[in-house]
């Protein structure tokens, strides 16, 4: 092949911008605006023309002439510009480079055309020059673009070679020139709609797989891009990094770095996991507590999440990537808060003021629940209560409360060193300090989650009496094996027990009920507590802040489509558009980059809940095996 050179003048530095005519956005229903194609004249042997949307750079507009390089969509009808290659170049060079991009990036690259840019007076020999280069670069249609000198006026031409046989000449087709900022739409991330976020793939519209092929050839075209100006290779492109390819040295270094440490933090955490994966930690007592206690789930789930953020293997998608990101950021953002919790704890000796308040608090409530309790064995509110059981029952709490009183007084001398300790693991987290203080009011609370179940347990009890009784009275009976009601007949002797068991059990319902009601209360008041700091621990790990900051600083990488705006509409000129990225909104980003939450603790509606209170079922802080969700 023969060397081809051009003359061409100095680069400008002019942009699309500059020459945009200001006007308000319009509203298309496709997101991708097609034209209806003109049919060919009667008795005419022309081709039939058709509409042809051009995807150009918007950082191309002010490049120097030169070959069109690109991907053509077929389906789409759609041609979608990546760079433009100045003269002088060697046309086998061309095609090498376009083989490797396709071999790197798995995408079909062609020169689709040329591209005349016009500084000052017209140039024909430069016109037919670039007409010639279809016999090179053979493609089916074959663009021509041109900016004329010194004006906003744009002409597009796309010819197709092959025509009727006869004296026909080639067909040309009407062109949409549709702008786009090239760096934004290979950073950014096109979302599909809403609408079709529980459709499948296939369902999608026309519209979304051509926005789709648009933002992808950008995306696998990036070995393109990877040379500028000041490079020596064969070929001279135009490009959004034309002037210098964006680096850093400290983001260069820090590359260099990571797999080396990563691989160590990997190995390490391998080995934490191995031994947290122990048959020891198997047997009951310990399963028992880890699986019970939110100090070792939030545990587990930092192992989870260290792990997934010094893995060694690469995203495979942007989704995995985002979602490492987005763990990243909130560990870092939770140690962070844990620092500033163990300074603050530190400073001034607050540790030690926590120690010396915490047992006259704990006096205090066991004062108060003395006097809860000498009001119930009393007249609650003008009831009448069975004395007897009153008394047994407010007198075995009373127990209860002096044995909790003794071991609050016992483990007084070792709370500050207790406290100075748990503060430490601030260090692991803000989440695994809440978590530890949660653990915490559960040990503190434990003789309310006595009285509880005691209550829960003895009006359960009664209340399941009286349903078999009644059931006595109504000649059915339970069937264990078949799960239903039969029928059943009864005797004299069996409905006169029945009768007086029935008797008894109504008249000491009430007293039962009255401490039932009170302790459920103190229990939900400490679970609504403990929800709360997991509510916030959850928030913390689960919140996508690295999403949610692309949105706020950059909200073209996260994309929900396309706008476009009119910037030239004349008649016998090309349609010219500006292509506008619509961000994704926040209410979307939070569902889509969500972290999983932990799934340890009950989530009950609030029909499940009034009904196990009614029926004295136990409302634990954990999930049970059984538990269905609602």
């Amino acid at each position: 092949m023969g060397l081809l050179s051009r003359g061409t003048a100095a680069a400008g530095l002019g942009a699309v911008s500059a020459v945009v005519r200001p006007g308000p956005p319009v509203v298309v229903p496709n997101p991708i605006p097609t034209l209806p194609p003109e049919g060919a004249a009667p008795g005419s042997s022309r081709v039939p023309s058709m509409v042809l949307k051009a995807f150009f750079p918007t950082c191309c507009a002010s490049a120097d002439s030169g070959l069109l390089v690109g991907r053509w969509v077929p389906e789409q009808s759609s041609a979608v510009v990546l760079a433009v290659v100045h003269f002088p170049f060697i046309p086998i060079q061309v095609k090498e480079l376009l083989a490797q991009v396709q071999q790197a990036g798995r995408v079909g690259l062609a020169v689709l055309g040329t591209w005349c840019h016009r500084r000052q007076e017209p140039e024909e020999s430069l016109g037919h020059f670039l007409e010639g280069l279809g016999a090179i670069f053979s493609h089916e249609p074959w663009l021509q673009l041109c900016r004329e000198p010194g004006s906003k006026l744009w002409s597009c031409k796309a010819t197709r070679w092959q025509a009727p046989p006869g004296p026909a000449a080639p067909g040309e087709d009407q062109i949409m020139l549709i702008f786009y900022d090239q760096r934004k739409v290979l950073l950014s991330q096109l979302h599909p709609p809403a609408v079709l976020l529980d459709r499948q793939a296939g369902d999608a519209p026309a519209s979304v797989g051509d926005l789709a092929a648009v933002f992808d050839t950008v995306a696998r075209s990036e070995p393109l891009f990877q040379s500028d100006r000041f490079g020596e290779g064969p070929v001279r492109l135009s490009h959004w990094q034309s002037e210098g390819v964006e680096a850093s040295i400290l983001v260069e270094l820090a590359k260099w770095a990571a797999g080396p440490v990563c691989l160590l933090l990997a190995s390490l955490l391998s080995l934490i996991s191995a031994a947290s994966a122990c048959r020891v930690f198997r047997l009951w007592p310990l399963s028992f507590i880890w699986s019970k206690l939110s100090t070792c789930e939030q545990l587990r789930r930092r192992l989870e999440q260290l792990t997934l953020i010094f893995s060694t293997q690469k995203a495979r998608s942007p989704a995995q990537l985002m979602r490492k990101a987005n763990t990243l950021v909130s560990v870092l953002l939770d140690v962070t808060l844990g620092l500033l919790l163990l300074s603050w704890l530190h400073r001034k000796d607050r540790i030690g003021q926590l120690a010396d308040a915490l047992i006259p608090v704990a006096d205090h409530v066991a004062e108060e629940l003395q006097d809860l309790l000498q009001w119930l064995m009393g007249a609650p509110a003008g009831l009448k209560m069975n004395r007897a059981l009153d008394q047994v029952l407010g007198r075995f709490f009373l127990y209860h409360i002096h044995l909790w009183i003794s071991y609050i007084h016992l483990m007084a001398p070792f709370i500050e060193h207790i406290l100075w300790h748990v503060g430490l693991s601030a260090c692991l987290g803000l989440t695994v300090a809440l978590s530890i203080l949660s653990d915490t009011i559960a040990l503190l609370t434990f003789h309310i989650y006595c009285f509880y179940v005691y209550g829960a347990r003895l009006y359960c009890l009664k209340i399941c009496g009286l349903s078999s009784l009644w059931r006595l009275f109504r000649g059915k009976k339970w069937n264990v094996l078949r799960q239903r009601v039969d029928s059943c007949s009864y005797d004299l002797d069996q409905l006169f027990i029945g009768t007086l068991l029935f008797t008894m059990l109504v008249f000491l319902l009430p007293t039962t009920a009255l401490y039932y009601l009170v302790f459920t209360l103190l229990r939900l008041l400490v679970v609504t507590v403990q929800g709360l700091i997991h509510l916030l621990a959850d928030l913390i790990n689960s919140l996508p802040l690295y999403s949610l900051g692309l949105r706020l600083c950059r909200p073209y990488r996260l994309a929900a489509g396309v706008k476009f705006r009119v910037l030239e509409r004349e008649a016998g000129r090309p349609l010219r558009l500006l292509m506008q990225i619509n961000p994704l909104p926040y209410s979307r980003v939070l569902n889509t980059y969500r972290l999983p939450s932990c799934g340890c603790h009950p989530q009950h509606s609030w029909g499940s809940l009034c009904r196990k209170l009614f029926f004295g079922e136990l409302i634990y802080p954990w999930r049970q095996r059984g538990d269905k969700q609602d």
